[in-house]
């Protein structure tokens, strides 16, 4: 199976996201644009976009910067009930008909400011619920024609998408990623999800949840070709292990400096408990996974970081490749030069 490898562009409303150094422009379309046309020209398949309540809209930045590139591939973020499926799944095929088959999309679950755009959401078991349905419609209308739905949650009624997304070899539409920790999320990417993307854990955590979603695909009777896993990580990497090290104290120190108060909502989510949890079994797991930023500030999916040469991390996401991952969501600060160096460096490795 071949590797997927991603990096992470920040349609962030406020610059300095996780300490980038990008203030003017931040979100222009030309900064952006010069991060997409870097990802092609330093060896990487796309970027990962973001989503939530008050920034850029992720579907517009994805657009923008797809008619800017010739083969970066957007993985774009979407929350059930931002969109309703059947409008949805109209513009993400109308997208990547017109990129040559490009789309990837990221489905999300987790908190965010509903009411602002006039949402409302139940418990978990809704929540979860919703995300289901919203996948299954959002996969029927890719690859069906007339469709009628009248489920708990949404609704459709002779529904046919055009124009259709492309298809290509195996490829019957955009690839479904998915997140989540709990039990509730680990049965609908069991059953609906094409890729499921784990933060960074330790590796006996990552191959308990693999061994986890494997079984319930089994026993919930998954329909479509097995799941694959990818891994959404930061990767501190320098041209020595030392120098590497170095640096990731030195950026905690600076994280500690500017330490604030959360959400509370911020640690609602299994994953993120799971993740800041780690600190308690050591600063260091594995070989060089650093769990101390999550104590910082450094929340979400870049919690825990790969830290090291770019052998020491190329060894560490090669031992993740062998329990199954062949998704890879990499990033550090400052974004553009990262992904230069990380391109020039690391990938290479990965690649052989």
């Amino acid at each position: 199976m071949s590797l997927q490898f991603l990096w992470y562009i920040p349609n962030q409303a406020k610059p300095g996201h996780r300490g980038d150094d990008t203030v003017i422009g931040h979100n222009s379309l030309e900064t952006l644009s010069n991060h997409a046309e870097a990802l092609e020209e330093h060896g990487w398949g796309g970027a990962l976009i973001g989503t939530g309540w008050g920034r850029p809209d992720t579907f517009t930045v994805a657009t923008a910067l797809a008619a800017r590139t010739t083969t970066f591939q957007p993985l774009i973020a979407v929350r059930p009930g931002y969109w309703r499926p059947a409008n949805f799944a109209s513009a993400a095929a109308t997208l990547d008909h017109l990129t040559g088959g490009r789309v990837l999309i990221n489905i999300v679950s987790g908190k965010d400011n509903l009411a602002a755009y006039g949402d409302t959401e139940g418990d978990q078991a809704h929540r979860y619920g919703r995300t289901k349905e919203f996948m299954r419609i959002v996969r029927r209308l890719w690859t069906e024609e007339d469709v009628t739905h009248h489920g708990e949650h949404f609704g459709v009624t002779g529904s046919t998408v055009v124009p259709r997304p492309v298809v290509r070899g195996g490829r019957r539409h955009p690839r479904l990623y998915f997140g989540g920790a709990s039990e509730a999320a680990e049965r609908v990417a069991a059953t609906e999800a094409d890729v499921q993307l784990f933060w960074g854990e330790p590796l006996d955590g990552v191959a308990a949840r693999i061994a986890r979603l494997k079984q319930f695909s089994e026993h919930l009777g998954r329909e479509h070709p097995p799941l694959e896993f990818g891994l959404r990580i930061t990767t501190l990497v320098r041209d020595t292990t030392e120098q590497a090290w170095a640096d990731a104290e030195a950026k905690v120190a600076e994280m500690a400096k500017g330490a604030v108060s959360r959400d509370p909502n911020w640690r609602a989510a299994v994953g993120q408990r799971r993740l800041l949890d780690l600190a308690a079994r050591g600063e260091v797991l594995d070989d060089n996974l650093y769990t101390t930023p999550g104590k910082y500030g450094g929340g979400g999916a870049g919690t825990t970081w790969l830290v090291g040469s770019a052998e020491d991390v190329a060894k560490s996401l090669r031992n993740y490749q062998a329990l199954g991952i062949t998704h890879f969501v990499l990033s550090d600060t400052p974004y553009l030069p990262e992904i230069k160096r990380q391109g020039n460096q690391l990938l290479p490795l990965l690649r052989d």
